[in-house]
């Protein structure tokens, strides 16, 4: 970081502080669908449309020395699989040629793996996951060992949520398939500390936790880029729940561990997200995520003065109307900032006789 002059007034020594600490963004426009720019040497950015208030996703191809590397492959609409065909005629028509030798999968939810299946079935390619990521797909896809509308809805409603709300939820039932049609009965497994060769470049696998079982981001070392996935987003704060499957797990803890070991990444890695913008700004963004939860937590211990049920404090979290999606999502990270407060010993938990779970600070 610069060091401000000395006759600089504080106000302004903080402001530029302040902006030294925003993420810095290479390009400001991303490439249309159906289009590709080249955002480091060897990788290029697609972005694809989602039919959700977060309206696209970021997906990216690494040259190969036989061809192309997938990564992330979009959410099943017929306007996502036209992108694809014509990125791939495209792609076919360069020199390098448009096989696709490999189609890695950062993790389950449907953005990411929507079209794998498709994508391998038209190129031969193999898909690539961890063993986490790849059975939770096929487990919530089948709505099986805990997976699911019913269970979900059993969880909401041990945690407050109205039955009316949870009944606008149920509405949306077999979302997860409709972007997921189909799923790969195969794949190679990914590892953590795994090395992919690609394009005469070495990829590292580093797996994180918290948002998803055991999502792959994708890390060069030579070209200095990380593929984040959605582990780290350059302004939103990713998702992080607890589902019915793992009620007592504590997926923040899990999931700001997994920065920290990011942040061992050199601070001029530059990130390709799976929403917003390439970004540098590593390690100021893990820092303004650690900082954003501690404030979230914060406020709860405080709301928790009086027994607090998770569904109570969605208002506290969220200060806008949430739709019923959007409302799946709220009660899944209340519920896992209420974990992560009961397993730092500042609220304990309270099982009511009218069977709701409320939260109380210590």
């Amino acid at each position: 970081m610069s060091h401000p002059s000395p006759g600089l007034a504080a106000e302004n020594v903080e402001a530029l502080v302040a902006a030294e600490r925003l993420p810095r963004y290479p390009r400001t426009q991303a490439p249309p669908p159906g289009e590709t720019f080249e955002i480091a040497p060897g990788v290029r950015w697609l972005r694809m449309p989602l039919p959700f208030a977060l309206n696209h996703i970021n997906l990216w191809l690494i040259e190969d020395d036989a061809g192309w590397v997938i990564v992330d492959t979009g959410f099943a609409l017929p306007a996502v699989r036209e992108c694809w065909t014509k990125i791939l005629a495209e792609l076919a028509a360069t020199p390098r040629g448009g096989r696709i030798t490999r189609i890695v999968v950062t993790h389950f939810h449907p953005d990411h793996v929507g079209l794998a299946a498709w994508l391998a079935e038209q190129s031969g390619a193999p898909v690539l996951m961890t063993l986490g990521e790849y059975l939770t797909a096929h487990a919530v896809w089948q709505e099986i060992g805990g997976h699911g509308n019913e269970p979900m809805q059993r969880q909401f409603g041990q945690h407050g949520l109205s039955a009316e709300r949870g009944a606008a939820i149920a509405a949306g039932r077999g979302g997860y398939n409709r972007g997921v049609p189909t799923l790969p009965t195969s794949y190679q497994r990914l590892f953590d500390g795994a090395v992919l060769h690609i394009g005469g470049r070495d990829w590292q696998v580093r797996v994180g936790h918290g948002h998803s079982p055991e999502h792959a981001s994708l890390y060069c070392a030579e070209a200095g880029v990380l593929i984040s996935g959605d582990m780290l987003l350059p302004k939103i704060s990713t998702n992080i729940s607890v589902f019915a499957v793992t009620p007592d797990a504590d997926s923040l803890a899990d999931y700001l561990a997994s920065l920290d070991r990011l942040r061992e990444l050199p601070a001029e890695t530059l990130i390709l997200p799976s929403h917003g913008f390439p970004f540098y700004g590593l390690h100021a963004r893990v820092e303004a995520q650690h900082a954003h939860h501690d404030e979230r937590l914060a406020l709860l211990e405080l709301s928790c003065s009086s027994p607090q049920c998770a569904a109570d404090l969605l208002p506290v979290l969220f200060e806008r109307e949430l739709d019923a999606h959007q409302t799946m999502f709220a009660m899944g990270e209340a519920i896992a900032h209420l974990n992560r407060l009961e397993h730092a010993g500042r609220v304990r938990r309270l099982d009511g006789d009218d069977g709701v779970t409320r939260f109380v600070r210590v």
